[in-house]
């Protein structure tokens, strides 16, 4: 089993795209609230476990993008749209942090 790290920007941007109409991703995206944008990088074992968290995220009806890396047809990250934390951490309990990213401050 091989390991590799991938930029998770396409996802993201892929995720903001689709619930661009919703309230929550205007929220998240507005000029005033760039500063205060809050991000996890979190770590699976592998393609199965993408590919089942991709499901059951379906199955609860969270907007998600699952990045399918092309011409390969190998899913390598998903990204969740902007959502509360209370509402995502649920969905991602197997999940291994990998990286935090605090709101940068304002001073």
């Amino acid at each position: 089993s091989s390991s590799s790290s991938v930029a998770p920007a396409p996802a993201a941007v892929a995720a903001v795209a689709r619930t661009w109409d919703t309230d929550e991703t205007r929220a998240y995206v507005a000029p005033a609230a760039l500063g205060s944008m809050t991000k996890a990088v979190l770590e699976l074992k592998g393609e199965a476990q993408l590919r089942t968290l991709a499901a059951n995220l379906d199955a609860a009806d969270v907007a998600h993008e699952l990045w399918i890396e092309q011409p390969e047809d190998t899913p390598t990250c998903l990204a969740t749209a902007p959502g509360r934390k209370s509402a995502l951490a649920p969905h991602f309990k197997k999940c291994r942090l990998s990286t935090w990213h605090e709101p940068r401050s304002k001073g």
